[in-house]
């Protein structure tokens, strides 16, 4: 994704089955069920940037162009992001007593899990249609998901975050270097 590259959203939807089976493993629920969001996302995605490379074959004005999102879908997301983490870390909170036949264990960390999972939700959709914003949203997610990982004792998965955290920094100087207006933030 840092490099702009359409292969980016298949080759994801790999990991994405492998992160879902561990989250479900150390009980992170919200990250859980950002899997099947992101496997989801990771074909609607790929779909998008599909239809417009084959449009921009015909005419060039037709390509998607890395862009900065108004201010008012800023506030948006904001909002929803917010509303999202309210709403997903209560429902996470209470999993295991309303559907204990599946979640046994109650949820570590619902909320703070319930953050970085709308904010993953928003950041993928802000990708799919190339704004800048996506990176801001992927590097916190970032951050906090590698203090989450450590205190899960997934270690490995910390350092994967790391990883990560460079490449979201990355994608966003190269996605700001790219972008069609240089709107500052």
């Amino acid at each position: 994704m840092a490099k702009n590259k359409i292969w980016s959203w298949p080759i994801g939807n790999l990991g994405v089955i492998l992160f879902g089976i561990l989250f479900f493993q150390i009980q992170l629920y919200s990250d859980f069920i950002e899997q099947i969001y992101f496997f989801i996302t990771g074909f609607y995605g790929w779909w998008v940037w599909l239809n417009i490379k084959d449009k921009a074959k015909n005419d060039p004005k037709d390509d998607l162009a890395i862009t900065y999102d108004t201010n008012i879908n800023r506030y948006r997301y904001l909002v929803a992001i917010a509303t999202g983490t309210i709403v997903m870390g209560y429902v996470m909170s209470r999993i295991n007593v309303w559907i204990p036949s599946i979640f046994s264990t109650p949820a570590s960390f619902p909320y703070m899990d319930a953050f970085t999972t709308v904010m993953s939700f928003a950041a993928t959709i802000l990708m799919a249609y190339k704004k800048v914003e996506s990176w801001y949203l992927w590097i916190l997610v970032d951050i906090i998901g590698i203090w989450l990982y450590v205190s899960k004792g997934v270690v490995f998965i910390s350092i994967l975050y790391v990883c990560f955290l460079v490449l979201a920094t990355k994608g966003l100087f190269n996605w700001r270097k790219l972008s069609v207006t240089s709107q500052a933030i």
